[in-house]
């Protein structure tokens, strides 16, 4: 809605509307972070907020500055402190539902950071502390079958759970890129920790909706990731067409997208999904996709398709 996609497609307006329809429909969980706008998505959420609070579970990110053209990660206490504080006023709310470290400071020992935020817990301004782990798997030499994804991470939040408990993981999860499932998951399963499935759809390319070859705007992060170049599109068809094949079985409304969360779904109750939707339709098909059931039949097909072509790696 307010940052990392098309510029063009930016409309307050049409946002708003699409949080009021996911909330309408009982898709409670809002997802943010000071650094989306920057700032501008937590401003559109407070408008939300400002009337609907007890309808939705907010959470929120902190520990990424936004520069001129870069983020950089900042776990200082006093700017936590202060981000915090600044969430909360952009929010229109007195609490925020989970509040996740977006980025690990190589500068500020991981555990100095988390103890500030486990400090917002105990002054009441948050409820519960998450972890990101966004990107985490997606550098030069990442393992492609999950053999040393997420190694990191994993010592990241033994560490963290020594400090305060970890109440939620986020990373990406999808079907064109399963990777946290064989290792992330597994964790979070043993210890009751939720899991939010980010990009679920892919960044869009899982909806069916993108036409290899079309392009995005300069400013959009698509325009520059190896899984968007037209060649890598154009060999991720075979993704398409697998889940295509899975939604005509489920009828003729069941769509390729609502397959994509579905499958999502299915990897476990801790599970969540976070799929974005910046129109009021996107939002109430990502609803739909709750009501899709896959078969034992149709996780193993779905397992059966290739990994995506155009990984960081």
């Amino acid at each position: 809605m307010s940052w990392a996609y098309a510029p063009s497609r930016r409309r307050g307006q049409e946002s708003l509307a699409a949080v009021h329809t996911a909330l309408d429909l009982g898709s409670n969980l809002l997802d943010t972070a000071d650094v989306y706008g920057p700032y501008t998505n937590e401003l559109l959420l407070g408008r939300v907020l400002r009337e609907r609070r007890s309808e939705a579970f907010v959470s929120a990110k902190v520990g990424l500055r936004a520069g001129d053209q870069h983020v950089v990660a900042d776990g200082r206490p006093g700017y936590l402190r202060r981000a915090c504080d600044a969430s909360l006023r952009r929010l229109r709310t007195d609490v925020i539902d989970l509040y996740q470290l977006h980025r690990v400071d190589p500068d500020v020992p991981v555990e100095e950071t988390w103890g500030a935020m486990a400090e917002l817990v105990g002054a009441g301004k948050v409820r519960s502390l998450g972890f990101c782990a966004l990107g985490a798997g997606a550098g030069p030499g990442a393992g492609r079958r999950g053999d040393r994804e997420y190694r990191t991470t994993l010592r990241h939040l033994e560490r963290l759970q020594q400090v305060f408990p970890v109440s939620a993981v986020q990373a990406e999860l999808s079907v064109w890129s399963p990777q946290a499932a064989w290792q992330l998951l597994p964790w979070c399963a043993a210890r009751g920790v939720g899991f939010l499935a980010a990009m679920p759809l892919g960044s869009g390319f899982l909806t069916g909706t993108l036409t290899p070859g079309e392009g995005f705007e300069p400013q959009d992060v698509r325009a520059r990731h190896p899984r968007f170049t037209a060649e890598a599109m154009a060999s991720n068809q075979v993704l398409l067409a697998g889940l295509r094949q899975v939604a005509r079985r489920h009828g003729p409304e069941v769509t390729v997208a609502q397959v994509a969360l579905a499958w999502v779904l299915a990897q476990g109750p801790h599970v969540v999904p976070v799929p974005g939707a910046d129109r009021a339709p996107w939002a109430a098909e990502n609803a739909g996709a709750a009501d899709v059931r896959l078969t034992a039949g149709d996780l193993t097909e779905i397992a059966s398709l290739p990994l995506e072509v155009g990984a960081w790696d």
